[in-house]
């Protein structure tokens, strides 16, 4: 569910209640081990965006430094509207 590929994370599947947490640990053992930021996460693979797939997101966020070393990329209209509607357009970096 969690692959670093070509300096990238690349997230796939889905993320709900029963694998969050080892998603959120795969993600963050990647992103402590990252010496450049930022760091990009490809989203093109994840079946459904939801709002705790973005938790997941912006908790990998909060762990890199100044919490600005996440760049998010692929990410589909459904997980762009949930970002909208929690109003943080202005502290994802969407590529």
């Amino acid at each position: 569910m969690i692959q670093y590929i070509d300096q990238q994370l690349v997230v796939s599947k889905t993320i709900n209640f029963v694998n969050a947490e080892e998603i959120y640990q795969a993600g963050l053992k990647h992103i402590q081990q990252h010496k450049t930021f930022p760091l990009v996460v490809d989203l093109g693979q994840l079946e459904q965006g939801n709002t705790l797939s973005l938790a997941v997101l912006v908790q990998w966020l909060r762990q890199t430094p100044e919490s600005k070393g996440l760049h998010f990329k692929n990410v589909s209209e459904k997980m762009l509207k949930i970002i909208q509607a929690c109003h943080l357009q202005d502290d994802l970096k969407l590529i």
